[in-house]
């Protein structure tokens, strides 16, 4: 009967950061439009994300770069005196994810301005997060720097153990994504849409910084 070989391994994880300034911008907003008539309410909330979308396209942001999210009219309803419910008129809501990249040259808060002046009162900001529009070469710095991480502290462990390592038994990757924090502006900015469209003040957009991790598990043998 013959004996199982057993092999000595030692198995460390490693993570890897690449810290960066994002370059794209991801921007939430919607428009809220009422009326007495449901036409009404449809039409003007269509002529107010025209507006904004010309805009936005005016301020150098692209076509693709811009997708609706969303479309409804809804009654809006007040209780009479005698507790009944009456229709006191329709609101028709869309929403409007923007993309706004460094290398187009625009300046994000300049652009945001632009849109909130051009759809004026009914016009919401919604938030804002940040990213990259490219993170795949920050992602192999990041796995580079999660590997040698690992290899560090497998070495010192095979040290303090009077072995050394031998050949990689198993690697597993566990790749984040790009970390994007999000800026809510909404709550700050109540008030934003009809002092933005009498003054055209711009909000400073402050872009920080982000990053790109990586992490990795990996088994090496023991000789």
């Amino acid at each position: 009967m013959s004996k199982k070989s057993w092999q000595a391994s030692t198995t460390t994880f490693g993570r890897g950061v690449v810290r960066v300034i994002p370059d794209l911008i991801r921007l939430t907003l919607s428009v809220e439009s009422r009326a007495d008539t449901v036409a009404g309410a449809y039409g003007r909330a269509g002529d107010r994300v025209s507006a904004v979308v010309a805009a936005l396209r005016t301020a150098g942001v692209s076509d693709a770069d811009m997708a609706t999210s969303g479309l409804s009219v809804r009654t809006e309803t007040v209780y009479t005196d005698n507790g009944r419910t009456e229709i006191a008129g329709y609101l028709a809501s869309t929403g409007l994810s923007v993309s706004l990249r460094e290398d187009t040259g625009a300046d994000p808060a300049a652009t945001v301005a632009a849109a909130v002046n051009a759809g004026g009162d009914d016009v919401r900001l919604g938030g804002l997060t940040r990213g990259i529009a490219d993170p795949a070469p920050l992602l192999e710095q990041a796995r580079d720097a999660a590997f040698d991480d690992a290899k560090a502290k497998a070495e010192q462990y095979a040290t303090r153990a009077g072995v050394s390592l031998g050949a990689v038994l198993q690697i597993t990757e566990d790749t984040a994504a790009p970390a994007t924090r999000a800026y809510d502006i909404s709550a700050e900015m109540d008030s934003a849409p009809m002092l933005m469209a009498r003054a055209g003040s711009p909000v400073p957009v402050v872009p920080g910084e982000t990053e790109v991790a990586a992490s990795v598990r990996v088994t090496w043998a023991l000789d």
